[in-house]
């Protein structure tokens, strides 16, 4: 793994060993992982377990899954209050989807200039569709030129800063797993 300096697993059984062992030590990335899959396998019991423990470790995208289970109602009750809290806990963690998704909840509930800011910060963490929304708003003349360029800019900035050679090489083991299951 070009991340922790251990061999990539052979087997997906190795690779959840591995996980295993890290959820042991509360390891809040691989408690959401472990949530994550949980969610994927329908088990929504278990994954809102191992999520809200990750969300409670500070794992950012455990919340961002949170929030979602609570906005769809997905194994748990249907709850836009603790949907907002976690896209707000995830969001102040860093979270760039989950900003882009509190943009359209602010946008919704009438606070335009709001709901751009989140587009913005977003769009600065290098989410994609927030910079494609800051773009119809700018041609809509909701969002003004000097904040789309700014904007446009800091996304630029911030994909320019994630490139190396370890995050592909991760990104396409990543894909590759996801290709085999």
């Amino acid at each position: 793994c070009p991340f922790c300096r251990h061999p990539v697993p052979a087997t997906d059984a190795e690779a959840d060993a591995n996980i295993m062992k890290r959820v042991e030590a509360n390891d809040p990335a691989a408690v959401r992982e472990m949530g994550i899959m949980q969610y994927e396998k329908r088990d929504y019991a278990k994954a809102f377990q191992h999520l809200t423990e990750a969300a409670g470790l500070g794992d950012s995208s455990a919340h961002d899954y949170l929030s979602l289970m609570y906005r769809e109602g997905t194994g748990v009750e249907k709850d836009g209050k603790m949907g907002n809290y976690h896209a707000e806990e995830a969001a102040i963690g860093g979270h760039p989807e989950a900003r882009y998704n509190l943009g359209h909840i602010e946008w919704n509930s009438g606070s335009k200039e709001r709901a751009v800011k989140h587009f913005v910060i977003a769009a600065n963490l290098g989410d994609v569709k927030s910079v494609e929304t800051l773009k119809k708003g700018y041609l809509r003349g909701v969002v003004s030129k000097e904040d789309f360029a700014a904007a446009l800019r800091a996304h630029q900035a911030a994909g320019d800063a994630m490139k190396s050679p370890e995050r592909d090489a991760a990104s396409a083991e990543k894909a590759r797993r996801r290709n085999i299951k």
